[in-house]
């Protein structure tokens, strides 16, 4: 009498393929790890850049601007340094000048954009200094910073019109930041550190190929309005590079109210600028999943810029 035995039995080629799996997936795992490290020195690396040079700046650039008025002028962060979204280099500082209780309340925005240049001309004469449409921009020899007048109304501010030279239009930047939070949120706070990321990553492509800091952190929201997949930096780059390369195809609504669309630059939906764009993040999507394919750690600093 005696039993099959056949409890016991165990097949060889089942065996192997389960420690070849296991084998694989620990040498995943082993990868992951490293690119994930690279990621962080990449991120520390634009965290610790110096921003109180920025305070600095912008404490001159306000003492020079209310100097001779009544009443007081507020610089307050707008752009990527209040979204936290800021890459030192990458990034445009963006600074609402907001005109509070002085005779410049009741001037038409030329004539203030006007005030504001004469004055940084005098404080910086050996600073370049351009007034656009909008913003008066002064480039120092470490950062670059938008002044733009603005009248705080409300929750909401007024701002000088792109449609009539003179002529004041009302912006809500507090709408795309509230969204931009929200979407961070969902993601477990991964958006803003995969933004500053995606920025770093995009600079070093060719100019005509770069997307402004605001187009980046709006199509971030469009790519991760349906995203269910891994909430970690790593798994987030992939996805943005390999979806916004649609996304960029169509022109983005602004939400601030400040123009028609975050991406007016580009032109029109599927124009030649677009697809070169497009194509260019698509490729960055591919240099990632190859060296994923080929476990690469060196593909992986290359794309990130990192050594």
């Amino acid at each position: 009498m005696g039993g099959s035995g056949g409890g016991f039995f165990h097949d060889p080629i089942d065996t192997a393929r389960k420690l070849r799996d296991a084998e694989q997936e620990a040498q995943d795992q082993k990868f992951d790890s490293e690119i994930t490290s690279n990621i962080g020195k990449l991120l520390t690396d634009i965290n610790e850049r110096d921003t109180e040079a920025i305070q600095r700046h912008l404490k001159t650039i306000r003492d020079a601007i209310q100097s001779d008025i009544d009443g007081f002028i507020n610089l307050r962060y707008g752009g990527s340094v209040a979204k936290h979204t800021y890459v030192d280099g990458l990034s445009d500082v963006d600074s609402l000048a907001l005109i509070n209780s002085s005779e410049l309340s009741n001037k038409g925005p030329e004539e203030v954009k006007e005030y504001f240049y004469q004055r940084l001309k005098q404080r910086f004469p050996n600073t370049e200094i351009r007034k656009g449409d909008l913003a008066i921009t002064l480039k120092f020899s470490d950062k670059e910073i938008q002044i733009l007048p603005a009248l705080k109304r409300g929750n909401s501010y007024k701002i000088a019109s792109l449609t009539g030279r003179d002529k004041w239009t009302m912006i809500n930047p507090n709408r795309f930041a509230l969204s931009l939070r929200a979407t961070n949120q969902k993601m477990s706070g991964k958006l803003v550190p995969m933004i500053k990321l995606a920025k770093s990553i995009i600079s070093n492509l060719p100019s005509s190929r770069q997307l402004s800091g605001y187009h980046t952190e709006a199509l971030a929201i469009e790519c991760f309005s349906r995203y269910s997949g891994d909430k970690n930096t790593k798994a987030m780059l992939k996805h943005f590079f390999q979806t916004a390369t649609k996304h960029v195809l169509n022109p983005l609504q602004d939400k601030t109210g400040q123009s028609t669309h975050v991406d007016d630059y580009l032109g029109s939906k599927n124009s030649i600028n677009r697809k070169m764009v497009s194509d260019s993040l698509a490729q960055v999507g591919r240099k990632m999943q190859n060296a994923d394919a080929a476990r690469s750690k060196r593909s992986w600093q290359e794309i990130l810029g990192v050594n």
